[in-house]
């Protein structure tokens, strides 16, 4: 019989983590759900708990601890809560594929156990990237840790470049939806609220990333995560706006040819490739119906529009710990315009002073990251 993988799953309350139970409730001889672990969702983690039956159960809150324990008292169950108590929890012996889809920095610390665990890592968590990618590219060959994207468009990538010499890469093509701000002027983007932002127009995800979707911040983050984890320099990466979301991503080549991966607007299809790679399982996913679509489109994206997309590059080409400086500047900014404290024009704004007020270090350790990360946030703050 075939032995399960047995799955960590960071973040399992979220929108990629519910996606990811349900591929494991399609495959349950292939896979099982050793640990899991949620912010502040205590009502969704239990109900899965109770239907998973994980070895560790965990919460990101302490404060939650206590109701989680007592929760789940009759049951045989490890419950845990903390920061500290993830990072232990992703290096159990058990544990085959940690599926990293904490929203934010709050991912780094844990994918960086995991990788020295030797865990193969599912990664959702593109902030891990953005903030230290070349300390994580460097733990990954060190503890020879595979790390398989989940995002639709590095999954189309990845799926792209199987077999293919990387060397010869002339160009990746990063696809972007364009939100549901994609044809506002600017003076209409003054006035949009985070419930006309939240609406996003193919992709059902978690408040953060669509908020940062409609920014475009999203898409500068997978500029940056593209880099690491394809190894091109980011002039390379090239973003186009394709509003239908079917071309999910590709590739051209150094003699012009161009491989791309098409499919519905789905995640439980990127997320279900990352778990059973290199096989390909048979799902009932919807399938994109090419005889359907009037049209293909693609666009270039308006940088004046959506000054974060440029933001991004800008915090690439500057390297050192300037993307991790990118990423709490956004992070504080998003969460400030969801709650109403700031306008959507105005997390730009943010963003671009708090980089360059910011210390900047060339070559950031471990420490200077987290250093860093309080740093920007507490001059975001002040900005507000």
């Amino acid at each position: 019989m075939m032995q399960k993988k047995q799955l960590c799953i960071l973040g399992s309350t979220g929108s990629i983590g519910t996606q990811t139970l349900d591929v494991v409730r399609r495959h349950p001889d292939r896979y099982e759900v050793y640990a899991i672990c949620a912010h502040r969702s205590i009502d969704l983690l239990i109900a899965q708990a109770r239907e998973f039956r994980p070895d560790v159960v965990c919460i990101a809150d302490e404060s939650l601890y206590a109701p989680l324990r007592d929760a789940l008292a009759d049951m045989p169950v490890k419950v845990w809560s903390g920061a500290d108590s993830i990072a232990e929890m992703v290096t159990m012996p058990s544990i085959d594929i940690v599926v990293a889809s904490m929203v934010g920095y709050a991912g780094l610390r844990p994918t960086i156990e995991a990788i020295k665990a030797g865990k193969t890592i599912a990664l959702a968590n593109k902030e891990t990237l953005v903030v230290a990618g070349e300390i994580i590219c460097d733990l990954a060959v060190r503890h020879h840790t595979p790390i398989l994207p989940v995002d639709s468009e590095h999954s189309a990538i990845f799926q792209s470049l199987v077999g293919e010499d990387r060397s010869e890469i002339e160009k990746i093509l990063l696809t972007a939806s364009g939100g549901p701000f994609r044809t506002y002027s600017l003076e209409q983007m003054k006035t949009v609220t985070a419930a006309d932002a939240l609406k996003h127009p193919n992709w059902d995800m978690g408040a953060k990333i669509t908020i940062d979707s409609a920014s475009m911040m999203n898409k500068g983050f997978e500029v940056i995560e593209a880099k690491w984890l394809f190894g091109v320099p980011v002039e390379k990466v090239q973003v186009l706006v394709h509003p239908q979301s079917i071309v999910h991503s590709a590739v051209q080549f150094t003699d012009g040819a161009i491989k791309a991966q098409l499919g519905a607007p789905d995640m439980r299809l990127p997320i279900q490739y990352a778990l059973s790679f290199p096989e390909r399982l048979k799902s009932d996913f919807p399938r994109a119906d090419l005889f359907a679509l009037k049209d293909l489109t693609f666009e270039e994206p308006d940088l004046a529009r959506f000054p974060n997309l440029a933001l991004a590059y800008e915090a690439m080409r500057q390297g050192g710990n300037m993307p991790c400086v990118l990423n709490a500047a956004n992070e504080v900014a998003n969460l400030a315009f969801r709650q109403g404290r700031c306008g959507f024009l105005q997390m730009s704004d943010i963003i671009r002073t708090t980089m360059t007020r910011t210390d900047f270090i060339h070559k950031p350790t471990y420490d200077d990251y987290v250093a860093t990360d309080a740093a920007a946030r507490r001059i975001a703050e002040e900005l507000l």
